[in-house]
């Protein structure tokens, strides 16, 4: 059975030592029971150390619950992963290196490491199509091009810089339901059709401004559209406020707490802003526990993370 917990303080209270810690990951990851993740066998040997050895002489490998999850190769206690994953989780804004190593007492860059493990963990939930009134923008990531070094400056681009200075990114959401971030590598039609095709149930209203980058959703959906660069922003039931509005929110979580990203790891930024979103509606705990049941499979070594 799971642990209960609704706050920071209460978390802690629950995962005293690494052995509560190990007994409730334990819990998320084989609710029926031990497995060996090896060759899937339900039959193993529970040893003294609270780790597990497969029975079957054809395995017989030995195996903690950290094996093949973001937790593996880790040295930290999982009572300060819980409590990193309980903060990345609660802060609708996310929490900066800086300050998780300072609320966790380790080292930024290991705090570093965690945060992008943890991001790499998260699930987007894509099994279903969005549907319904659906609305869709693009927007663009980077700093003003004045206020990089000169290096860094892309050629031609003046003032807060140009789409080809920044990072693209396609926002899709549904009216009172899920949203879909993707970056991708231009703003072009052939990029953002396929992600459309994907994400978006063909019987849905689509809601655009009036950007030739979604002339093509006039073919197979209903596409309602809206001038702003006529200054209307809102036509009827036509408008793209909810998507904006979450754009808004992503941008002041980069600028306010990570200051910048890169290409490299946009991605991650984005789900895990989307993730949250997504599960906006749950407890504190609950969120915590979908985000370990999602961490098996998921490893990312520090040479991985750093790879150029």
């Amino acid at each position: 059975m799971f642990q209960k917990f609704a706050s920071l303080i209460s978390l802690m209270q629950v995962f005293s030592d690494e052995k509560k810690c190990v007994d409730h990951f334990r819990a998320v990851r084989w609710p029926d029971g031990v497995v060996c993740p090896h060759c899937g066998s339900c039959e193993v040997y529970d040893l003294a150390n609270g780790t597990h050895k497969c029975k079957q002489k054809e395995c017989a490998l030995k195996f903690s619950v950290r094996y093949d999850t973001i937790f593996e190769d880790s040295k930290l206690p999982l009572q300060k992963w819980f409590m990193a994953i309980y903060l990345v989780t609660s802060h609708k804004k996310g929490i900066s290196s800086c300050q998780l190593a300072k609320d966790v007492g380790i080292t930024q860059k290991s705090a570093w490491h965690m945060l992008h493990r943890i991001r790499a963990a998260i699930e987007v939930d894509r099994t279903e199509p969005l549907s319904g009134v659906i609305e869709m923008d693009e927007t663009y990531i980077g700093g003003k091009e004045k206020n990089k070094h000169a290096s860094k400056r892309v050629k031609g681009s003046t003032g807060n810089g140009s789409a080809s200075s920044k990072i693209t990114v396609i926002g899709m959401i549904e009216r009172g339901g899920d949203i879909r971030l993707d970056s991708v590598p231009a703003p072009r039609e052939g990029f953002v059709r396929p992600l459309v095709r994907t994400n978006v149930c063909t019987s849905a209203i689509i809601n655009t401004d009036e950007s030739k980058l979604y002339y093509f959703l006039k073919k197979q959906y209903q596409h309602l559209t809206v001038g702003h660069a006529a200054g209307e922003y809102v036509r009827g039931n036509a408008y793209t406020n909810s998507i904006e509005g979450a754009f808004g929110h992503f941008k002041r979580s980069i600028v306010g707490v990570y200051h910048k990203t890169s290409p490299k790891h946009i991605d991650r930024y984005l789900n895990m802003f989307a993730w949250r979103w997504n599960s906006r509606k749950m407890g504190e705990g609950q969120r915590v526990n979908a985000l370990l049941k999602s961490a098996v499979g998921k490893t990312l070594t520090y040479k991985a993370l750093i790879a150029k």
